[in-house]
């Protein structure tokens, strides 16, 4: 079987090597000629994985018709709001119409308001797709620290194929039919993860952490219920696993984010000397709409999107959390 990855990032990074060590043939995919170059000559990816080894027998590549033609599986591992452009690139050029796709970003789509599996059927129409989910920091899973992902289709019989070609000893994959409940924990998590990161900025503690974590955790699941999802995912892999341990690593992009606006610093401060993109931040934008559109209250989401793009300071972010109007859990 010939895979490839399209996204030269940390998590495709890994996943290519993940990949390769079962044996399978691999192409990894980037989208800057002159980075590619890079990496493909000193088998490092310094920005997004540094430490850790690229085999050389991955080809690495910036041709993306080479990257795509003739695989068997292609995983999408570019940031939610750049999927669009890439997947166009892709639909003009020869591809397996049978193969399997994969995708294994985290984000929804500003403007649209879609999820990355919808943004793919739009782009490339009806294939054989599914989507991996969890706590996988990319350095961990690279290390090969014990992981637990999930994989969500519709399609039973893909999702426990790719489950056979992900699952090692270190790499467990559960699988899962909820394609909707396990996007969108993937990707709403992120929003309560720069909300612990601003707690941290201001020197709170576990009891603020855990408050967030738990009402965060209650919005992200009335939201995937009222879009179609099963409520009992958003306690899963996918959902409360992918939650705690992005609202908790160091290596959180999210987070880190958020504890650098709780430390006073300005957004346009902090992703301008960011390397790596923060999903969290398009992604409060289009939560915050959904909420809206879906009539689902979500008081976290909200305060988060008014720090992030209404300049609301964090601690009168916090005063409007505290004094909502008294309710029952």
């Amino acid at each position: 079987m010939k895979i490839s990855v399209l996204g030269d990032g940390g998590w495709g990074t890994t996943l290519a090597i993940l990949l390769q060590r079962k044996g399978f043939p691999v192409t990894l995919w980037g989208a800057f000629a002159d980075y590619v170059s890079y990496m493909d000559r000193k088998r490092i990816n310094t920005r997004f994985l540094p430490g850790v080894k690229i085999p050389r027998q991955i080809k690495i590549t910036h041709d993306l018709g080479d990257a795509v033609c003739a695989k068997d599986l292609i995983i999408f591992a570019i940031p939610s709001q750049y999927m669009r452009e890439v997947l166009k690139k892709v639909r003009g050029l020869s591809y397996n119409h049978n193969a399997m796709f994969l995708s294994v970003s985290k984000g929804i789509e500003l403007g649209s308001l879609k999820r990355v599996s919808q943004v793919i059927h739009d782009e490339l129409g009806y294939v054989k797709l599914a989507v991996l989910s969890g706590p996988t920091i990319a350095h961990e899973v690279a290390r090969r620290i014990p992981t637990v992902a999930v994989i969500a289709s519709s399609d039973e019989k893909l999702r426990k194929h790719l489950q056979d070609i992900f699952m090692t000893e270190r790499f467990r994959i559960y699988t899962n039919e909820d394609i909707i409940g396990v996007e969108l924990g993937g990707s709403l998590k992120n929003i309560i993860a720069i909300a612990c990161g601003i707690s941290d900025g201001l020197g709170f503690g576990t009891n603020s952490k855990a408050a967030l974590l738990s009402r965060g955790l209650a919005e992200i699941s009335r939201l995937g219920h009222a879009m179609g999802a099963n409520i009992s995912t958003f306690s899963g892999i996918s959902g409360l696993g992918d939650l705690v341990t992005t609202c908790i690593s160091p290596y959180s992009r999210n987070r880190f984010v958020g504890e650098e606006i709780g430390k006073g610093k300005t957004l346009k401060q902090i992703i301008g000397h960011m390397q790596m993109v923060a999903e969290g931040v398009p992604t409060t934008k289009s939560a915050y709409a959904l909420s809206l559109e879906y009539k689902v209250d979500m008081p976290i989401t909200g305060e988060i999107y008014r720090v992030l793009y209404k300049n609301k300071s964090p601690l009168n972010a916090l005063k409007a959390l505290m004094l909502r109007e008294k309710k029952e859990e």
